[in-house]
C-alpha cells in the first residue's frame, strides 16, 4: 500500500486503503492504552508489592504519584515526539512510541517488589513510568493527527472519534485481562503474582502493534507539504512563537485541562472511589467499571459525528458544564447505592475526632519525610484506612486524641519517640478496638454485595462516562484544526498532554489526598470540578469554533 494510491472517492468519503489504514492506527493505539492503564488499574495491588515501607495510606498515595509520574513527563514526551513526527513523518513516530511502551510494560511485570531489592524497586517502577509517559506523549499527537489528515472536510469529527475511543478502549482491555487472571487465580494467587501476567501479555501486543504500524502509510498531507518544501525545520520553537503560544495557553486552559479532569474522574477516580472509599470489592468494580464503559463507548462516535453538524467547542465545554454541575451527586448516589450501610452508619452514628487542631495534619507527604505521630493523625490514618468518613472537633489544647463513635469512645495514642514494635503493636490494638467500635456502630468493613443496586450503580457509573464522551469524542478534531500542518502535531500536542498529563494525571492522587486529610469521602471532587469550571469560562470568552476550517494549509 503506498499513499499515492490512497485517495479521496468523489462522494467525499474515505476509500477502503484509508479506512484500512486509520483502522490500523487505531488498534495499535488501543494496545498503547492498554499498556498505560494496566498500572492505575492495579494501583492498590502495586501499592502493597512495590510501596510497601510506609504506612497504607501514604503508600496509596505513593502508588498513585507513581502513576502520574507517567503523566508529569506526557508534555516532555510531546515535545520531543511531536518534532520528530513533525520534520520527518508520523508513521515512523508511531513505531518508536510504541516499542518503548511495550518494552517498558513488559519490564514492570519481571520486575522485583520492595520486599526482594527495597527501594531500588520503586524507582525502576517509577523510571519505566517516565519512559511510558515519554512515548504516550508522542502517540496521541501523531495518531490524531495522521488519522485527521485522512479525513475528507466535513467528516473529521468522525473520523477522529475513532482515534478518541482507544483511550477507553486501551482501559476495557486492561480491565477485561485484569478481571481474567483474578477470576481464575482467586484474588490471593492474583495479588500474590497474578498481577504480574497482564503486563507480561503486552510483549505479545507489542509484537502485533509493531506489525499494524509497519502497514501504515504516510499522511498525505505531510506528504504534500514535505514535497512543496513548507515543512518547519525547527517545528517546538516554531510552536512557541507569538500568537501560536498564546494559542496553546488558551486550548490548555480553555479546552484540554477540563476535558483531563472530566476524563480522569469519569473512568479512574470512579474506580478509585469505588474501591477504596465505598470499599466494593475489586471484581466487582471492574465489572461495573467495563459495562459502563461497554455501554457509553458508542458515544465517542456519536458526539464526534455530531461536532461535525454543530461544532466541537459547544459539545465539549457542555460535558465541563454538567460534570461540574452533577459530579456531588453523582457521586453521593453512588455511594447510596453501591455502599448504603456506610451512609446509614453515617447518619445514625458519625465518626467524630476529638482532638487539638493544633495536632492535626494534613497528611500528603510526596517526599516521604514526615513523621505523623500526634494522636490526632493516628486516629485520622486509622480511620482513613478503615474507609470512614470523619470530622474533627476541637477539644482543649494538648488533649490526647480520641474518636468518638456510636456511643462509643476510642482512645488514640501519641507515637512519637515509640520503637517501631512498639507503634506496630500500639496501632494494632488501635485498629482492633475502632473495628469492634466502628462495626457495634453499623459501619460495614466491605460492600455488602447482596446491597448493592447493581442497575443504578451502573447507570451512575454510565453517565458520567458519557461526560467523558462529550468533552473527549470531538477533541482531537478541534486541536487538529486550530493548528497549521507544519506545526501541528507539536502545537496540538503540548496542550493537550499538559491538560491530561498534569491536569488529569495528577487527578487521583490530589483527590484521594484531599478525602484523606479531611475525612470528607466527597472533598476530592473540589479539584476537577473547579478545573471543568476555569476551562468553561475560559473557552466560552477565548476560543473559535473550528468545524469548517481548512486544515490543508
Amino acid at each position: 500500500m503506498n499513499a499515492t494510491t490512497l485517495k479521496h472517492s468523489p462522494s467525499g468519503e474515505l476509500s477502503q486503503g484509508h479506512k484500512k489504514v486509520i483502522f490500523a492506527s487505531s488498534l495499535g493505539t488501543v494496545f498503547e492504552w492498554y499498556d498505560f492503564y494496566l498500572y492505575g488499574s492495579l494501583a492498590a495491588i502495586i501499592a502493597k508489592q512495590f510501596f510497601s515501607g510506609v504506612n497504607e495510606t501514604t503508600g496509596f498515595i505513593f502508588a498513585l504519584l507513581a502513576f502520574a509520574a507517567g503523566f508529569a513527563v506526557r508534555p516532555f514526551g510531546a515535545a520531543f515526539f511531536g518534532s520528530l513526527g513533525d520534520r520527518i513523518g508520523r508513521k515512523y513516530t508511531f513505531l518508536v512510541t510504541i516499542v518503548i511502551m511495550g518494552l517498558s510494560t513488559f519490564i514492570v511485570g519481571i520486575l522485583p517488589t520492595y520486599a526482594s531489592i527495597g527501594v531500588a524497586a520503586p524507582i525502576i517502577l517509577i523510571a519505566l513510568r517516565l519512559l511510558q509517559g515519554l512515548a504516550l506523549g508522542g502517540e496521541y499527537g501523531g495518531a490524531a493527527t495522521y488519522v485527521a489528515e485522512h479525513a475528507p472536510n466535513g467528516k473529521r469529527g468522525l473520523y477522529t472519534s475513532f482515534i478518541q475511543t482507544t483511550a477507553t478502549l486501551g482501559l476495557f482491555l486492561s480491565l477485561l485481562v485484569i478481571l481474567s487472571c483474578r477470576l481464575s487465580l482467586g484474588t490471593e494467587a492474583f495479588e500474590a503474582w497474578g498481577w504480574r501476567i497482564p503486563f507480561l501479555v503486552s510483549i505479545v501486543l507489542l509484537g502485533v502493534s509493531v506489525w499494524i504500524r509497519m502497514q501504515l502509510s504516510e499522511s498525505p498531507l505531510f506528504q504534500q507539504m514535505k514535497s512543496e518544501g513548507k515543512g518547519s525545520k525547527t517545528p517546538f520553537r516554531d510552536s512557541l512563537k507569538g500568537g501560536n503560544l498564546k494559542l496553546m495557553l488558551l486550548v490548555l486552559l480553555g479546552a484540554t485541562a477540563g476535558q483531563a479532569v472530566v476524563w480522569y474522574g469519569g473512568q479512574f477516580y470512579s474506580l478509585f472511589f469505588l474501591t477504596q472509599a465505598l470499599k466494593v470489592d475489586g471484581t466487582t468494580a471492574n465489572l461495573l467499571i467495563a459495562g459502563a464503559l461497554a455501554l457509553a463507548t458508542p458515544f465517542f462516535i456519536f458526539f464526534g459525528w455530531l461536532s461535525d453538524r454543530i461544532g466541537r467547542k459547544k459539545i465539549i465545554l457542555a460535558g465541563c458544564l454538567l460534570a461540574a454541575i452533577t459530579y456531588f451527586p453523582i457521586f453521593k448516589g453512588l455511594t447510596h447505592f453501591a455502599n448504603p450501610g456506610i451512609e446509614e452508619a453515617r447518619a445514625s452514628s458519625p465518626a467524630v475526632v476529638v482532638a487539638d487542631p493544633a495536632t492535626c495534619s494534613f497528611q500528603f507527604d510526596p517526599a516521604g519525610v514526615r513523621k505523623f505521630t500526634s494522636s490526632c493523625d493516628v486516629a485520622t490514618a486509622a480511620l482513613t484506612k478503615a474507609g470512614v468518613p470523619y470530622t474533627v472537633q476541637a477539644a482543649a489544647p494538648g488533649s490526647l486524641a480520641h474518636v468518638e463513635v456510636g456511643g462509643n469512645r476510642v482512645e488514640s495514642y501519641e507515637a512519637a519517640g515509640l520503637s517501631k514494635d512498639d507503634a506496630k503493636a500500639k496501632g494494632t490494638d488501635l485498629g482492633a478496638r475502632l473495628k469492634t467500635a466502628l462495626t457495634s456502630a453499623g459501619y460495614p468493613e466491605k460492600a455488602d454485595p447482596a446491597r448493592i443496586n447493581i442497575p443504578m450503580t451502573l447507570f451512575l457509573l454510565w453517565v458520567l462516562v458519557i461526560y467523558v464522551t462529550m468533552v473527549y469524542g470531538p477533541i482531537a478534531a478541534y486541536l487538529v484544526e486550530l493548528f497549521p500542518t507544519r506545526i501541528r502535531y507539536t502545537s496540538m500536542s503540548l496542550p493537550y498532554h499538559i491538560g491530561n498529563g498534569w491536569f488529569g494525571g495528577f487527578l487521583p492522587a490530589i483527590s484521594f489526598a484531599l478525602v484523606a486529610g479531611t475525612g470528607n469521602m466527597y472533598y476530592g471532587l473540589w479539584y476537577p470540578i473547579g478545573v471543568a469550571v476555569l476551562t468553561l469560562i475560559v473557552g466560552i470568552l477565548f476560543l473559535r469554533e473550528t468545524k469548517d476550517v481548512d486544515i490543508t494549509q
